[in-house]
């Protein structure tokens, strides 16, 4: 009771929500400096999904490993729990991030940075109007339109949104939104019956394997051309077994709309990150201060819906 509570707390939320998204914000720029130490091409897709599947299998492994040490006791899944892991690994590894690789392949930059930033507004929608967890307000929608207009200034920094609409390209990406918004979703429904750190790293594992299955099968393959390679991989795995473990216990405790909302902030500190790690300061305009305000706006209406 005192653990719920306490994850409860807005500030302790606010917190913990914002760690995991500047992990996740961390994610861009080290997929980028990964692609080069593992000499994987932009158009190379099944070497990508294969970098990522081996990234997700290690964060499950630490995941169980972590969360087993902090409890005591070896993570693993109930007997009724194992369709759970494997529908969330479907929707939350499988299929989110193999249609994310495909469709970027042929979708521009600027576009696919605001379709994946559509998933927190798809996640309150499935939230209130399909599985009924809570109620869609006036303030709710509100606060998802500043979030998402924000992301479209961050997005637009980048370049400009071009033309068409292609469906293995933006359509792919659609796809993915919608796939990780159901998982968000899914966590909050099966985290009531099972541990959310053993649901997330089981299903790490088996999203992991599959991918990493698929991408060689495929024709993916990896060479590492410096052994800063290995950290950097072990860095990313830890960036998915961290947040994701910690964003389930979120949702756990709170509406999905008080937690996902945050998600808003990714391609914020996606760019912020991006132009330390990598020297994009040069695309870094006062357009990212204005999207960070209105996202700012748009998490504190929603969390003021949900008091």
């Amino acid at each position: 009771m005192k653990d719920k509570k306490l994850l409860q707390n807005k500030f302790i939320v606010l917190v913990l929500a914002i760690i995991c998204c500047l992990l996740w914000g961390s994610a861009f720029p080290c997929i980028k400096i990964g692609y080069s130490l593992f000499e994987i091409k932009a158009s190379d897709s099944m070497s990508q999904i294969l970098f990522a599947g081996i990234r997700f299998f290690l964060a499950g492994i630490l995941a169980i490993l972590f969360g087993s040490i902090i409890q005591k006791k070896v993570l693993y899944p109930k007997k009724e729990s194992w369709g759970m892991v494997f529908t969330l690994s479907v929707f939350q590894t499988i299929l989110q991030y193999f249609f994310f690789y495909m469709g970027l392949a042929h979708a521009s930059g600027v576009k696919s940075s605001i379709i994946n930033g559509m998933s927190t507004f798809f996640a309150i929608l499935l939230a209130c109007l399909v599985k009924k967890q809570e109620k869609l307000t006036t303030n709710k929608v509100v606060g998802c339109v500043l979030g998402a207009v924000g992301v479209i200034l961050v997005s637009m920094a980048g370049g400009d949104l071009g033309a068409g609409f292609a469906l293995n390209g933006e359509g792919f990406i659609l796809v993915a939104s919608v796939s990780y918004a159901i998982s968000s979703v899914l966590i909050k429904e099966y985290s009531l019956k099972e541990n959310p750190v053993t649901l997330s790293g089981y299903q790490f594992i088996i999203g992991g394997i599959v991918m990493m299955l698929v991408g060689f099968l495929a024709g993916g393959r990896l060479h590492m051309t410096s052994p800063a390679g290995v950290p950097l991989i072990i860095y990313m795995a830890l960036i998915s077994s961290v947040a994701y473990s910690i964003w389930g216990v979120l949702l756990k405790y709170n509406p999905v709309s008080s937690v996902t909302i945050y998600g808003f902030t990714n391609p914020i500190f996606g760019a912020l990150l991006s132009a330390i790690l990598l020297s994009e300061w040069k695309n870094i305009t006062g357009q990212y201060l204005v999207a960070l305000l209105l996202v700012s706006l748009g998490i504190f209406i929603v969390n003021k819906s949900n008091d």
